[in-house]
């Protein structure tokens, strides 16, 4: 099993993955970013990047299931309410001795806080959407969408 980032390390992983702007033309390069990685790997995900509640990005990979867009709904309903990536939600419950599930209240059908949901936060406006990806152990989720909010900050950064 993976190692689970500590709460600190997930909050600081926010901090930096922070984009100057977030157009469609963003949404396009980082949901494209996602599908060249896990098809390079043969990875099956299903990937979506939205604004303000608006799809703006979709795929789903060979491997993928309907059970991933499930999944997909869970976490960004976890971001959206928590304004925290979804694993760093799951991550802030076990670090206080308990979990999600036991010590939200909210339906598990509805809210997911395994990791593979990040805010897309804008630097100086805050979030303004989220990205997600299901299909691998959730460690690894969060891993993959991290790597490319990381080169996109780059890209804008230069």
């Amino acid at each position: 099993m993976t190692d689970f980032p500590t709460l600190a390390e997930l909050a600081a992983e926010e901090d930096e993955l922070q984009l100057v702007r977030f157009t469609n033309d963003d949404a396009w390069e980082l949901g494209s970013a996602l599908v060249t990685r896990a098809r390079a790997e043969q990875l099956p995900v299903a990937i979506e990047v939205t604004r303000n509640g608006h799809q703006l990005f979709h795929a789903a990979l060979a491997g993928a299931t309907p059970d991933n867009d499930a999944w997909i709904a869970r976490k960004a309903r976890t971001v959206h309410r928590f304004g925290n990536s979804s694993l760093h939600v799951g991550q802030r419950f076990r670090e206080a001795g308990t979990t999600f599930e036991d010590a939200s209240g909210l339906d598990p059908l509805e809210y997911a806080a395994h990791g593979g949901g990040f805010p897309v936060l804008v630097r100086d406006v805050g979030p303004v959407g989220v990205v997600v990806v299901s299909g691998l152990p959730q460690v690894e989720d969060h891993r993959m969408v991290v790597a490319a909010l990381r080169e996109l900050v780059g890209r804008q950064t230069g």
